[in-house]
């Protein structure tokens, strides 16, 4: 995916992400964020989440992203609504130099469109770092691996007919439908971090986010 860097990269260039992302977090049973929109308190009280992202299709002006995988974390002290979300960016080291600084705007809410909350919410941004990434699928079970950083294994809650239990038509900002996961292993350590959410909440998400009106 190697490409020569183009100082032509705007941060208002037209992009758009479609994927799907699995992300865990501390809060038990499920997170009340994604029916409330982050005005009910987490859980816990405040918010610890990491989450991986595979990238299926995708450009940011002619920057194409498709085939890239990231992740991210947040540590939010209270109510997600209130703001001051700590977050840091990771991208793998196979992405181009042009695809790390176009989900960088993105993941920093610079670029608009779906992710322009995370330029009001987000309080400090702790960098991006290019590390080796996984995003697997065995069976329904979402393996997500950074190296070094986050090992996670989420897989979906079943219904009454064996079928995943999912929220459909929401307003949450990731995505509309939103897939009841569950960590079967969660572990994040860095940034004087050390995280266990094994057995607590997850999710899993198909991606359309862009910042074209539709």
């Amino acid at each position: 995916m190697a490409q020569r860097w183009d100082p032509e990269l705007r941060v208002s260039d037209p992009w758009s992400i479609k994927g799907e992302l699995a992300l865990s977090c501390n809060c038990e049973v499920f997170c009340p964020c994604v029916l409330s929109l982050g005005k009910s308190a987490p859980t816990e009280g405040y918010c610890q989440t990491w989450a991986g992202v595979r990238i299926d299709e995708g450009r940011f002006g002619d920057t194409d992203l498709s085939g890239v995988k990231f992740g991210f974390m947040a540590d939010i002290p209270g109510r997600l609504g209130r703001g001051n979300w700590t977050m840091a960016l990771f991208v793998d080291d196979k992405a181009s130099v042009q695809a790390v600084k176009a989900l960088t705007w993105i993941m920093t809410g610079r670029a608009g469109g779906s992710t322009a909350l995370l330029k009001i919410l987000g309080g400090a941004f702790l960098g991006v770092r290019q590390v080796p990434i996984t995003y697997a699928v065995e069976g329904e079970t979402r393996i997500v691996q950074i190296e070094k950083i986050v090992d996670g294994a989420i897989t979906p809650v079943k219904g009454t007919d064996k079928g995943n239990v999912v929220i459909r038509n929401s307003q949450y900002w990731i995505a509309p439908d939103i897939i009841v996961a569950t960590a079967d292993k969660s572990r994040f350590r860095l940034f004087g971090r050390n995280w266990n959410f094994e057995g607590r909440s997850a999710e899993i998400c198909r991606l359309d986010w862009g910042n074209q009106k539709r």
